[in-house]
């Protein structure tokens, strides 16, 4: 009975008035019988669980409940905290601010909810993405298939998939799911998931394979740049791949890094201008002359 099942169980009764077994037991990848323990084991803690029975019925916490210290440490309810203010920022759901209220809205709570860590996981279009993963998040619960256009560096794709996750890696939100039309799983980055819609059709839960829950393989090294940049530039270096990116010479730094898509490597390249020039490899630098001739013929 792992300790971060039951904090993941009693976070998501904290944020939803009621769940039931089998939904628990799909997002944990366990068997109800497992869910039935846990809870207990909860109940035990002292925590008020209510479980009701029959058409409608389901899993949920008692009104006016308050974390005790004796539950889990203060680490553990600051990290919580966190999270869901991490959550808040892409979400319209008053289910957080609830959650946050349970958590340190007294005088006698175990945390104050001035946590000195702040995650804002919006971005620049916060109504579109925050309707897009509550979109997804309805169709993975209820499991509907999902379609929607998808722009990719080799066009444009209609696209039919069965969403499993959203996951949040990478400095940017992805749907996890088997793409109907490669038939295989999928990474689908959402600011690149457009027209979004849920269709009727259901489908029927699937196994992950293992290696497909490695969602860094998603993005294997496959270019290894070596280039001499400007020391002016030294800070974005550090700030983008940090302290170990680069080795100092008398010329300047020396970067190297593996990069997995030339075409945002190629961009990123140029917006340093005369500040950095390409040593390696050869079709870095065949792209480099043929992004800066076009450059020129615009002007």
């Amino acid at each position: 009975m792992k300790i971060d099942r039951l904090i993941g169980i009693l976070t998501i009764l904290l944020q939803n008035e009621k769940v039931t077994a089998p939904e628990l037991a799909a997002k944990f990848e366990v068997n109800r019988r497992t869910i039935g323990r846990d809870i207990d084991a909860l109940c035990q803690a002292g925590i008020p669980i209510v479980t009701h029975q029959g058409a409608g019925g389901g899993i949920s916490i008692a009104g006016g409940f308050k974390l005790d210290k004796s539950v889990l440490t203060k680490g553990e309810l600051s990290g919580i905290i966190a999270a869901l203010k991490g959550i808040g920022s892409v979400s319209e759901d008053s289910h957080i601010e609830r959650t946050l209220d349970k958590l340190g809205a007294n005088s006698d709570a175990v945390v104050s909810l001035s946590e000195p860590i702040v995650i804002d996981l919006g971005s620049h279009y916060k109504g579109e993405l925050t309707e897009k993963i509550e979109t997804i998040k309805q169709a993975i619960l209820k499991r509907h298939i999902i379609e929607f256009d998808y722009y990719y560096d080799k066009g444009e794709s209609k696209r039919r998939i069965e969403p499993y996750i959203v996951i949040f890696q990478w400095a940017a939100w992805y749907v996890f799911g088997f793409c109907l039309k490669r038939l295989d799983w999928r990474l689908f980055k959402l600011n690149r998931l457009w027209h979004l819609s849920p269709c009727d059709e259901q489908f029927a839960l699937r196994e992950i394979p293992s290696e497909k829950r490695d969602f860094a393989r998603n993005f294997t090294e496959e270019i290894e740049l070596v280039a001499l940049f400007d020391k002016s530039t030294k800070y974005q270096l550090i700030e983008t791949y940090g302290m170990e990116s680069y080795h100092e010479t008398d010329s300047g730094l020396l970067f190297t890094m593996s990069f997995t898509n030339k075409t945002y490597l190629t961009s990123w390249l140029l917006g340093f201008g005369s500040k950095v020039k390409v040593l390696e490899p050869l079709e870095v630098i065949d792209e480099i002359q043929i992004a800066a001739k076009n450059i020129l013929e615009q002007y």
